[in-house]
């Protein structure tokens, strides 16, 4: 990816420096707090341009080699997981009735020590830590408790909203007693590692690598394959939430580029990986256009996070209670799959378009001024008074 690639007439170079604006490339951080003296190769050093730039390893060839790894170890610790509960703890996962606490321990877990195995064993090649990849900066503490705090208000005033226009009505408490606090603590562990898991992979590894390696082009290509994918691929109306997005990023991208605005890279990355996470999401069956495009949405207000707090883990802690308030508190739908061991009860009524139908509250045109107010609440909230990762300013 070009914007990796310094201008060879640049004199900084020839005294071995590299920084990465000299090419016009987003600035990332220091490996370390020693100076870099490696000069950075160019296209006359043969393979080494190919796969090296002035950030060490190339970020198109970083995100492939982590996407494999991830494919890998996924299937090994899938694999093991099968043998461990089947043959050794004699226990089947039930697949029917809905979403159960469980099961998403056990799927997730293993996906969450998949990332982490993948990223670093990439980190290793990178020579990065994990901590690297956007989950530093100050205050993560606090960044993650008020993304608990944010998330569950966001999705209170979603269900809100739905009842006082008569979109979903509540019907009597599912639990009580000691099952409360049980069910309450298994699906906030679960959704903790989804939480992990998605802002990991999406917030975390990707957009850090993208942001120091994308340019405009390349986001718009790789986009652009994406939404071919699903016309070739895929059938439904979910699908149209992508193309959507995808296009409503595509005017302020080109405008960044256009510009030749500093930080766009950080920008591009966030167009991509927004639209990835929508993308990812359109293989969940109960689906709708609108949950597709929200998914996507949400997903760049927690790029927004990471910009305005340094790091992910305020987007960490927001995914983690909006998913825990919508299946267990209020027990609606969540992407058309029905929970297990929720504590109210409640039911969409009227238009899908307003209530949700069966994607539940995150089907609902409702979500979109909801995703508008996160966005402002987390911008007023930080202001970005810490210093973004990978020195974006």
């Amino acid at each position: 990816m070009n914007p990796e690639t310094p201008k060879p007439e640049d004199s900084r170079e020839s005294a071995g420096i590299q920084p990465d604006a000299v090419s016009g490339a987003e600035p990332s951080p220091a490996l370390d707090s020693a100076p870099r003296l490696t000069p950075v190769p160019t296209s006359g050093d043969g393979p080494r341009w190919v796969f090296l730039g002035s950030s060490g390893l190339r970020s198109g060839w970083s995100v492939a080699i982590f996407f494999a790894l991830l494919a890998g170890f996924g299937l090994a610790y899938f694999a093991s997981g099968g043998i461990l509960l089947h043959q050794v703890l004699h226990r089947e996962l039930d697949a029917k009735g809905g979403l159960s606490p469980f099961a998403t321990i056990f799927g997730e877990g293993l996906m969450v020590l998949a990332l982490v195995s993948a990223a670093a064993t990439t980190g290793l090649i990178e020579r990065r830590r994990i901590l690297d990849y956007n989950l530093r900066g100050v205050g993560r503490a606090s960044r993650f408790v008020s993304g608990l705090v944010t998330g569950f208000l966001a999705l209170s005033v979603l269900v809100g909203a739905l009842s006082l226009g008569g979109w979903i009505h509540f019907g009597p408490a599912a639990l009580s007693g000691a099952q409360i606090y049980k069910y309450a603590t298994l699906w906030a562990f679960a959704f903790l590692l989804v939480g992990i898991f998605e802002e990991g992979a999406c917030r975390c590894y990707l957009q850090f690598t993208l942001t120091r390696g994308v340019n405009f082009w390349w986001a718009l290509g790789l986009v652009a394959l994406m939404c071919l994918d699903l016309v070739i691929r895929t059938k439904g109306q979910g699908v149209w939430g992508v193309y959507a997005f995808a296009l409503l990023g595509l005017a302020p991208c080109l405008w960044l580029y256009l510009r030749k605005a500093k930080g766009s890279g950080f920008w591009f990355a966030a167009w991509l990986t927004s639209t990835f996470f929508g993308f990812a999401h359109t293989g969940n069956g109960g689906e709708n256009w609108i949950g597709i495009f929200a998914a996507a949405a949400v997903g760049f207000v927690f790029c927004v996070s990471v910009y305005a707090t340094g790091s992910a883990w305020w987007a960490i802690g927001c995914h983690a209670a909006w998913d825990w308030a919508e299946t267990f508190f209020y027990g609606t739908a969540d992407s058309g799959n029905l929970p297990k061991g929720h504590l109210l009860t409640t039911t969409p009524t009227g238009s899908a378009l307003w209530s949700g139908g069966s994607d539940g509250p995150e089907g609902s045109l409702l979500i979109l001024p909801v995703v508008a107010l996160i966005c402002v609440a987390v911008l007023l909230l930080y202001r970005r008074r810490s210093v973004p990762p990978g020195n974006m300013l």
